[in-house]
Formats: structure tokens, C-alpha cells, sequence
């Protein structure tokens, strides 16, 4: 994992900030993704989200946090929140999400499969591991 100056100075400046403890640093177009460690997701938010209005106010890009776990299954279901899988499960390397609801589906793929493929990029990076959505 290479972190690039400005990944680094926006994870000091998100720990500074918050006081919680970042493990990555995802730069997007416009947005800016934190992998926060396990339980530090309340700190990193703040008090009724204060925390992520003065980010995005200073960095001027859109902040996302995902809760970073060692366990697989936990780590997916972090990184598909808000939406709900009906279940989870490993086969053959494989990271297996089942979603029944056709609308919760659609928004896990997201346009152009974008979610799906940060997704599976995510997961391979720390557990060298496939995503698939039945």
C-alpha cells in the first residue's frame, strides 16, 4: 500500500481533527474515502456529524467513512452500509453477497457497477479476495 503526500496530509489532518484512527486514505474525483479502525467510527463522525461538516468544509470534497475490520464479512457489510444483505458468506475465495430486495441490489451495484467495483477493489487490497452480488 503506497500512500501518495496528499493521502498522508489528509489523514493527518482527518486524526488530528477527530482524534480517531485512520488505516486508509481513498482519493476520488471528488470525494475523499476514510477506512477508519474498528472502534473508532463515533469518534470519527463527531457529535451529530460535526466532525465530517468541518472536513468537507476545509478539504472541499465529499467525506465518506467505512469501519475497517480484519474479518472479511464484517469489513463487506461495513462497506455496503446503508444498504442490507440478506447474507454473506465466503466459497472458494470468494466474497458471496446475496441480496433478495431488487432495489437494495441495484444500489449495491450502483451506476456503471462504480459501488461493485470499489467494492471489490477494497477487499482484494486487504484480503486478496473476489466480490460477487447474487
Amino acid at each position: 500500500m503506497k500512500l501518495t503526500l496528499d493521502s498522508i496530509n489528509n489523514i493527518n489532518l482527518f486524526e488530528n481533527l477527530t482524534g480517531a484512527r485512520v488505516k486508509d486514505c481513498i482519493t476520488e474525483e471528488r470525494k475523499l474515502i476514510f477506512l477508519v479502525e474498528e472502534g473508532n467510527i463515533k469518534q470519527a463522525l463527531g457529535k451529530e456529524n460535526s466532525n465530517i461538516f468541518r472536513l468537507e468544509k476545509l478539504l472541499k470534497k465529499q467525506i465518506e467513512i467505512i469501519g475497517y475490520s480484519d474479518d472479511v464479512l464484517k469489513f463487506v457489510r461495513n462497506l455496503i452500509y446503508p444498504n442490507r444483505a440478506d447474507e454473506i458468506k465466503i466459497d472458494n475465495n470468494n466474497v458471496i453477497i446475496v441480496i433478495n430486495d431488487p432495489v437494495m441490489k441495484g444500489r449495491a451495484f450502483g451506476r456503471g457497477r462504480e459501488n461493485l467495483k470499489k467494492i471489490n477493489d477494497l477487499v482484494k487490497k486487504y484480503f486478496k479476495m473476489e466480490v460477487k452480488i447474487v
